[in-house]
């Protein structure tokens, strides 16, 4: 499978990945001048748009694969993801902020083995952010989860760490299973005590 294949898996379909008029002013909130981030948005609702990381909004940035397994992880047995966009092979997950201070601190804390390098865009970064409609290009940004709401629910750092664990054990070869506690003892004697009397 080429990259381009892999990366279009990722891509929403029919129609999805369109952002609300809420979603839209909810993302020019970030802007310094929100205003005229809508009316660019008005005259091209396709034109991306380079915003401010801090106030609204942190994001992560995650290879394309390993971030499609965070979404299945968030999705599929958590509490779901805040916005979600693709762009250059990488998945932008839109966090709370303080978000990227946080998130590698709690990675490197932890020392969790699998997880591969990502960028955590916080007060100080901006991101590419796609446009209101979805674009015609294929390698242009786009929407996984576009924001649809002036307040999306955006996750955490705790919520990511959770997701990014669980990811990378799914991906782990089987001898090298991530978990939290501390490997065996096989020279440790063990002692049934359950049929004393």
């Amino acid at each position: 499978m080429s990259i381009m294949q892999r990366d279009e898996a990722l891509l929403p379909r029919d129609g999805a990945g369109e952002v609300s008029p809420e979603g839209a002013a909810w993302l020019a909130s970030a802007a310094p001048y929100p205003r005229s981030t809508l009316a660019l948005w008005e005259a091209r609702p396709g034109a991306p748009v380079v915003l401010p990381c801090g106030s609204a909004f942190d994001v992560v940035n995650v290879p394309a694969v390993f971030g499609r397994r965070m979404l299945d992880r968030l999705w599929g047995e958590g509490a779901g993801s805040g916005p979600v966009a693709h762009h250059r092979g990488r998945v932008l997950l839109f966090a709370t902020p303080g978000t990227a201070h946080r998130l590698p601190a709690l990675l490197d804390w932890e020392e969790w083995a699998g997880v591969p390098p990502f960028l955590c865009h916080g007060t100080g970064d901006a991101v590419t952010v796609p446009g209101l409609a979805r674009p015609e290009h294929p390698a242009a940004p786009r929407w996984l989860v576009a924001p649809d709401t002036r307040r999306p629910w955006l996750p955490g750092p705790d919520v990511l760490l959770w997701a990014c664990v669980r990811a990378a054990r799914d991906t782990a070869p089987a001898d090298r299973r991530l978990s939290i506690f501390p490997p065996a003892d096989q020279d440790a004697k063990v002692y049934d005590v359950s049929r004393r009397r």
